[in-house]
């Protein structure tokens, strides 16, 4: 973990490090805690820098050196998870000669053996991580050809990589190999930029080669190879999607989006006249989910609180019976799976590793396997039998916002296509498909609560306990409200079901324990309204998100937020909003790093 490149040029160019680097930054949102390089110097040899903390931390001691860089150079932001963060555990990391630097995303799990038979054949470690242990093996495997050292290295990890390597002994070349951990070459018209996300090489190419697993790549001056050749892709990103366009952060300018990245998830999509929903992904598979009878939903996060939604969604409007699990769990319950069952997996990158896991699992048991993804290309798009892609563009900050909506928004359009198949009668698709049809408008009419949310947000800025509370569909927002401020202001929160409150919670509620009741009206307003009152009762502040004209709730709460009204099964599209805003002005307020939160990371590709 967590960021990978390289960069190769048709000759030894002088802005190797710099064009490296400028790439490498457009990682940071990942999360990392270190970051280092390894590059020719052309007074000859390989040179490898690392430091603490952000990649400027690097250019500066790298300024300082006065180095003669060249290429070939690999780059890596780390994400500690074997050793403390140090220099010496940042990538990239060196055999025994320092001749063979590698930078590695994933975990080696059988490190701990191998690293002692080759302390035993007398190879000396300089540091803590796992990744360590692939440099000494290559080094041990070494004789003229890197690529072929790799390849018989490989054979003894057990684990996941994604690995960029480089050899002063074999030059002008990288060599790369991926399993479950993404990487892709992109294809410049005089160079080749390695990377492990598609947002370092846009601003160079949008015409890219992913590697499969098992694939091993070796990216030379005037060409590059694979095991068997591969088709380039183009990356579907607008121009100026990766960069902030005048925002303090990526993630106010993604919440503000998300009127059109929510257009973007439907163009194209629903069908008025027929009540329905055209989701050319899974056509391949139309007759098959006919005969399905029970699903799986699985995501980490807030991948896994959409998967919340769409349970409540499959089940009311499809028929189907439907159950959401946590992707890390889901292996390892004894689930009963066969070819009537549907696994549906969640995922913003497509490159989870433990959402990654169930998909295999499921299929391995004969399951259907179907996606929600944001990347083309991804690992998930390409291992699913069928899915939808959500294209709401990139997500830089590492709290996710447009692409959870636009993952519900693709929810719909599921639950639409399958309640059309079953028992939806055609009146209640159209109706459905209206209300989807204006989404893009009330979205941008819910984000005219900025100025009022951040006046929320100082007023409550003192406190440290949040209750976020909902029943039904907005019982998961209330789940995502409660991640959200944990995320980026590191405050304590909860997520609830609003009637859980008197068997438990309720002994929390204190003037200094604010909660914030998702109250719409719907099928459970009455229901959360006792809840409030219990609330309240107890001197518990309120700050309620509700319909646009329920002004009754003004009188039991202390701070209203109206949101315009629409269908039950799709307010939470629509409350979830005010719920970022929160979290986003609270966490600016306390001087977070709203975009990078400490720990955390944006794709989590290890399990």
């Amino acid at each position: 973990m967590c960021g990978i490149v390289g960069y190769i040029s048709k000759g030894n160019d002088e802005r190797s490090v710099n064009i490296g680097i400028e790439a490498l930054k457009r990682l940071e949102y990942r999360g990392y805690d270190s970051a280092g390089l390894a590059f020719w110097d052309r007074s000859g040899g390989i040179i490898c820098q690392k430091a603490v903390g952000r990649i400027s931390n690097l250019e500066n001691k790298i300024g300082q050196n006065g180095f003669s860089p060249a290429d070939p150079v690999i780059l890596h932001t780390r994400w500690a998870t074997h050793g403390n963060v140090c220099e010496a555990n940042a990538h990239p990391h060196s055999d025994c000669t320092r001749d063979i630097f590698v930078a590695h995303n994933g975990i080696i799990e059988n490190y701990p053996a191998l690293k002692e038979q080759l302390i035993g054949e007398g190879h000396v470690f300089s540091s803590g991580t796992d990744t360590e242990v692939i440099a000494h093996l290559i080094e041990k495997c070494f004789e003229g050809n890197l690529e072929e050292a790799v390849r018989k290295s490989l054979g003894c990890l057990v684990g996941t990589y994604g690995l960029a390597v480089i050899s002063g002994r074999d030059p002008n070349k990288i060599v790369a190999a991926r399993l479950s951990s993404p990487l892709l070459v992109g294809l410049a018209e005089d160079y080749f930029l390695l990377a492990s996300d598609p947002s370092a090489v846009i601003a160079h190419t949008r015409k890219v080669v992913y590697l499969d697993d098992g694939e091993i790549a070796v990216i030379g001056r005037s060409n590059f190879t694979i095991i068997r050749e591969k088709k380039a892709e183009e990356i579907e990103w607008a121009d100026g999607q990766h960069e902030k366009e005048g925002f303090p952060h990526y993630m106010l300018k993604e919440v503000m989006e998300q009127p059109e990245s929510i257009e973007q998830t439907l163009k194209g999509r629903l069908i008025p006249e027929a009540g329905n929903a055209k989701l050319g992904g899974l056509d391949s598979v139309e007759q098959r989910l006919r005969q399905i009878d029970k699903v799986y939903i699985v995501g980490c996060g807030t991948a896994r609180h959409a998967g919340l939604l769409g349970e409540y969604m499959f089940e009311e409007y499809a028929g189907i019976s439907t159950r959401t699990d946590a992707a890390s769990e889901f292996r390892y319950r004894k689930t009963l799976l066969d070819k009537n069952t549907a696994l549906l997996a969640i995922s913003q990158s497509g490159e989870t590793a433990d959402t990654l896991a169930a998909i295999r699992d499921a299929r391995s048991r004969g399951a259907l396997t179907m996606g929600i993804t944001n990347v083309v290309g991804s690992t998930q798009a390409r291992e699913t039998d069928a899915g939808v892609y959500t294209r709401c563009g990139p997500e830089i900050g590492v709290a996710s916002t447009k692409a959870f909506t636009s993952q519900v928004a693709a929810l719909a359009l599921f639950t639409l296509f399958l309640g059309r198949q079953r028992q939806m009668p055609l009146e209640t698709g159209r109706r459905i498909v209206r209300e989807l049809l204006r989404m893009p408008e009330m979205v941008e009419q819910t984000l005219q609560c900025d100025r009022q949310i951040k006046e929320l947000a100082e007023k409550y800025r003192g406190f440290e306990n949040f209750f976020y509370l909902g029943r039904k569909y907005n019982y998961p927002i209330a789940r995502e409200g409660a991640l959200k401020i944990k995320e980026i202001a590191y405050v304590h929160s909860e997520g609830s079901w609003g009637g859980e409150l008197k068997h438990g919670e309720l002994a929390l509620i204190s003037e200094d324990f604010p909660s914030i009741c998702i109250v719409p009206k719907d099928s459970v307003y009455e229901k959360m309204v006792s809840n409030i009152e219990e609330i309240k009762a107890r001197g518990g502040p309120v700050i309620a998100v509700t319909s646009e004209g329920n002004q009754e709730i003004e009188s039991l709460a202390d701070d209203v937020v109206y949101i315009p009204d629409t269908i039950e099964f799709l307010t939470p599209i629509l409350s979830v909003i005010p719920l970022q805003l929160f979290a986003y002005h609270f966490a600016v307020l306390c001087g977070c790093d709203i975009d990078k939160p400490r720990n955390l990371a944006k794709s989590v590709t290890v399990e």
